[in-house]
């Protein structure tokens, strides 16, 4: 049985760290990404000095765990700026795909915390990302099951 469910003789609750969120090698940041690494650990900080005045380890395990993840991931942040030209797909570019069946949608390709493609940023390392780097305008790429051709690069 885990530590974590078990008592001290004392009497005390014992809670082992949580096991660490995966940290990939890839970390690249737009600058608003490196912004929302930065509100997240200032986030962790506040709630963790809630959570250590209210003695709370449940709580505090989950906190210790998540300020470890956030702060290798500012650490080996890379910041990247936004492509000075639109010649080709790169990080930080903002790019439009038509779809077979004439949908277009746009995307703008960030780091991985940054991501959300329902807000229409997609990971630069998604395969749809991957895909479209490199690429100039009128170019084809597959797109999941389908094509679609790189109508704007912004």
């Amino acid at each position: 049985m885990s530590k974590a469910f078990t008592k001290e003789e004392e009497g005390g609750d014992i809670y082992d760290d949580l096991p660490d969120r995966p940290v990939t090698s890839h970390n690249l940041v737009t600058p608003t990404g490196l912004e929302l690494i930065e509100a997240e650990l200032a986030r962790l900080h506040i709630d963790h000095a809630a959570a250590h005045d209210a003695d709370d380890r449940i709580r505090l395990a989950k906190i210790n765990r998540d300020l470890r993840y956030w702060t290798s991931r500012r650490s080996t942040a890379q910041l990247v700026e936004a492509p000075e030209d639109n010649k080709e797909v790169r990080f930080g570019s903002t790019v439009t795909i038509k779809r077979h069946d004439g949908r277009e949608q746009t995307y703008r390709l960030v780091g991985e915390d940054e991501a959300d493609p329902v807000a229409g940023t997609l990971s630069y390392v998604s395969p749809l990302a991957q895909a479209l780097m490199g690429k100039p305008v009128g170019e084809v790429v597959q797109a999941g099951p389908t094509e679609a051709e790189i109508v704007a690069i912004q």
